[in-house]
């Protein structure tokens, strides 16, 4: 049964390498009405990437969700074809060399996430030390001489030429804390206290964690002007409570305490204030300028509007002239050129992924497992939520990153890492016991 569910998923995958590598050629098609030069090369190099990961996988996590690598392969390849299109048209940020060197990195971390952590169980050992590296993590750009302040948010370390973006792994060192700390405490946590209309709220006493979290979460927004961070890692949070709790009272006390922070931290402070002027007002000519405002959003919805339903084709739009559409942006350069109709099909590949994580909760034996499954899921979907719904001004702005499309190294090492773990956690749900590994052996033997 292993073998042709392995079987079955390296299919999936050549097949996931295929579309990206018919997608590089229609750029080059669009462009210059010839097959790029450096197809093979691409072809070759990602492919090579995804068969060593593939055989690791195999070999470390066999009985593991055959679909998150293919799903992942091929968002990963999408956006590699965009970063090569952007830079095509002249835009010298965009490299698809550097994001394939960066997709090796990414795969590397994956392979030794897998090879080094052969029960993630281990993980609950370390709840309080993962959650102190998480915010020791948050920490690192504030500190002076290494930190970094880069269009406006102070959320780089620099080491010489090279900088990383800290909070992408705190991210996930505080999902491992909240999973353990939840698990030791959501017995406390789901005592109800006073009863308000329908809601069982809960006691007073317990409310501690929320608001620290919460007060994290707004120290990270007004010292760092990281409005994405500070609402991923919020979120995550509540998200993670309710699950271990079930409690309604958790999710709405959440909302209520990050809309009143948001609100407070605009009405002191500028920057914050800036950005909600900004989703508020974007069509105001005195905010769409070209040295910023909402010049970069709104010209995000004109390239999305150009593109319409079925897109201008590869090639053939004019993404370049969004800022930053190799990163921040990308999603409004793939809904030009691919359309309403490819910009759903992205959103159900990660659908896909999010599913997938969701299933392996469910699958799970333990509930550290369910929770750790559970969080790294939800922070994936909630990651794409705020994206699409900052550059769709759904919801203010908030400078995260399209999971394994942006350019960049931070995101992409973080978010193999975060696979490499739902991978681990999968595995170890999907498992047989040991007699049904023998008796299946055994079987095998018969048959030849």
């Amino acid at each position: 049964m292993t073998a042709k569910r392995r079987g079955a998923q390296l299919g999936m995958l050549a097949f996931a390498v295929l579309i990206v590598m018919g997608a590089y050629a229609s750029v080059g098609l669009g462009i210059n009405g010839k097959v790029p030069s450096g197809m093979l090369g691409y072809g070759l190099g990602l492919g090579g990437l995804m068969l060593a990961a593939y055989l690791v996988l195999a070999k470390w996590a066999p009985w593991a969700d055959p679909l998150l690598l293919p799903l992942v392969t091929l968002v990963n390849g999408i956006g590699l074809v965009m970063i090569y299109r952007i830079e095509l048209a002249g835009e010298h940020l965009a490299s698809a060399a550097n994001q394939l060197m960066w997709t090796a990195l990414g795969v590397v971390m994956f392979s030794a996430t897998l090879i080094a952590l052969r029960d993630h169980r281990v993980l609950q050992r370390f709840t309080y030390t993962a959650g102190f590296a998480g915010i020791a993590l948050l920490v690192l750009p504030m500190l002076p001489f290494i930190g970094r302040e880069i269009n406006g948010a102070r959320i780089w370390v620099g080491i010489g030429p090279f900088s990383i973006q800290p909070a992408e792994f705190a991210k996930l060192a505080l999902v491992v804390f909240f999973a353990g700390y939840l698990v030791a405490k959501r017995d406390v946590l789901a005592l109800a206290g006073r009863r308000l209309l329908f809601i069982d709220l809960p006691r007073a006493r317990d409310l501690g964690p929320v608001l620290i979290t919460w007060g994290i979460s707004l120290g990270v927004l007004v010292m760092q002007k990281d409005l994405g961070s500070s609402l991923l890692l919020f979120g995550a949070f509540v998200a993670m409570l309710y699950v271990a709790t079930q409690r309604t009272s958790w999710v709405l006390i959440g909302i209520l305490l990050f809309v009143g922070g948001a609100f407070l931290a605009g009405q002191i402070f500028s920057h914050v204030e800036a950005r909600f002027n900004v989703w508020l007002h974007a069509e105001d000519p005195a905010l769409y300028d070209a040295g910023g405002g909402s010049f970069q959003l709104m010209q995000g919805m004109f390239a999305m509007g150009s593109g319409g339903i079925l897109g201008t084709g590869l090639g053939q739009g004019y993404p370049y002239k969004v800022p930053l559409s190799f990163s921040d942006f990308i999603f409004t350069a793939t809904g030009e050129e691919l359309g309403l109709t490819g910009l759903m099909a992205i959103l159900m590949v990660y659908a896909l992924i999010v599913e997938r994580g969701l299933r392996t909760a469910l699958a799970a034996r333990d509930p550290f497992t369910k929770l750790l499954a559970g969080g790294l899921s939800f922070i994936l979907a909630w990651q794409i939520f705020i994206i699409v719904g900052g550059v769709t001004r759904l919801i203010p702005l908030t400078g995260l990153v399209t999971p394994f499309m942006s350019a960049g190294g931070s995101a992409l090492l973080a978010n193999w890492m975060l696979i490499a773990l739902l991978v681990r956690m999968s595995d170890a749900a999907r498992r047989p016991p040991p007699q049904a590994i023998q008796d299946e052996g055994l079987t095998q033997v018969m048959q030849r």
